[in-house]
């Protein structure tokens, strides 16, 4: 499972090409509503850094950059059927990763139904993707990751300062867009 995970964005992210050059192996790299090009362009260079890609919800576009999927909770998804169908043929090491965003006990649910593989659990903190937001704060994230299937990654206002407030046997890692573009 990765520690750490880049999450592009359309409007604060668009491009995250020039940071994975600057990702250390193993790391995630979640693409949301990309560019037309950027995730074949963002598959090359995961591969050849050593990254693990992720695409959010779409199935199909998934699999065609032999990427991961994420399931998102507030935004249509699509083809998700096809992808599932790939993964319970798969063998264990050509299975992709499945992940799906958490915001409350309903997303809880659907990763028990899903067999997600991670969960990214959020915001943890209020976050600038989200002015104005209620974020779930520690004690409350670490309700939902205790009752998941699947390691929890924390999401929303984080930075390796913040990662530290959450209780180290849930958090399988943590993901961000901000902490991450200022470093750019």
């Amino acid at each position: 499972m990765p520690r750490l995970w880049l999450l592009s964005d359309p409007a604060r992210l668009p491009d995250p090409l020039p940071l994975m050059a600057r990702l250390p192996r193993g790391a995630a790299v979640l693409l949301r509503g990309p560019a037309p090009g950027l995730a074949a362009a963002a598959a090359r260079r995961a591969r050849a850094r050593g990254l693990m890609l992720i695409l959010a919800g779409e199935g199909r576009g998934a699999l065609a950059a032999r990427a991961g999927l994420h399931v998102p909770e507030h935004r249509l998804m699509r083809h998700l059927l096809p992808f599932l169908m790939m993964r319970r043929h798969a063998g264990p090491r050509a299975r992709p990763l499945l992940s799906l965003a958490v915001h409350g006990r309903a997303g809880v649910a659907r990763a028990r139904r899903l067999g997600a593989d991670a969960a990214l659990v959020s915001p943890v903190f209020p976050t600038a993707s989200h002015p104005g937001a209620p974020a779930l704060g520690p004690l409350r994230w670490a309700a939902l990751a205790r009752a998941l299937p699947c390691p929890a990654v924390a999401l929303g206002g984080m930075s390796a300062r913040r990662v530290r407030r959450l209780p180290r046997r849930l958090c399988a890692g943590w993901a961000a867009i901000g902490a991450w573009a200022g470093a750019a």
